[in-house]
């Protein structure tokens, strides 16, 4: 049974429960937060926890990759995530044009911030796929502007109802302790993409 944990991501070879989430987006989608919103909602839930991010050019629009890692035991390794047990996606169009699948577990899940159904999905993978249309969400709760939503809380909240690892409620507390401004509407955008998930 343990072996068979390991084999899909679950467990790491010394046995511990490991999950590793892969965020991409784009400068100024909030990707980095989101990563460091989803370790504090983690922690919160007695799990220990590591976010960072990696930025390729810094400027606005650019992608960028965050990453966040979160186990029942202290966190030991210090490495990139290089085979996750969740891809989340903040923009879609990045579908088209990085390998957002790259090194995804077999019995991995992808989510992704798009307003299409997940079986129209312009990827080929047998991965769990789920989508919500973050974009929609956040410029409805003023997050952002209309041409640039900051869509992170909203795919958190997606997140929260595709996984087991963290609550809504967990979520929307840390949505309110970390978002700088916005916090009612931060977290409403949350409650809202939670339940409107396609997939689940």
């Amino acid at each position: 049974m343990a072996n068979d944990l390991i084999a899909i991501g679950l467990l790491s070879p010394n046995g511990v429960e490991l999950y590793e989430i892969r965020f991409h987006g784009r400068g100024g989608q909030g990707a980095v937060v989101a990563s460091e919103v989803l370790a504090n909602a983690a922690f919160r839930e007695g799990y220990h926890v590591s976010a960072f991010p990696y930025f390729g050019v810094e400027r606005r629009g650019a992608p960028v990759t965050a990453f966040a890692r979160v186990s029942k035991e202290p966190i030991l390794i210090r490495s990139g995530i290089y085979a996750p047990d969740f891809v989340i996606v903040l923009d879609e169009s990045l579908l088209l044009g990085v390998d957002v699948l790259e090194g995804l577990k077999p019995k991995g899940s992808l989510l992704v911030n798009t307003r299409r159904e997940p079986k129209d999905l312009p990827v080929n993978s047998d991965h769990k796929k789920y989508t919500v249309n973050a974009t929609d969400i956040a410029v409805k709760h003023g997050l952002g502007s209309p041409t640039t939503p900051i869509v992170n809380t909203a795919i958190l909240g997606a997140f929260a109802r595709i996984s087991s690892l963290v609550t809504l409620n967990t979520v929307i507390e840390s949505v309110r302790t970390i978002a700088p401004v916005k916090k009612d509407a931060n977290a409403a955008a949350t409650k809202e993409a939670y339940h409107a998930v396609k997939g689940v």
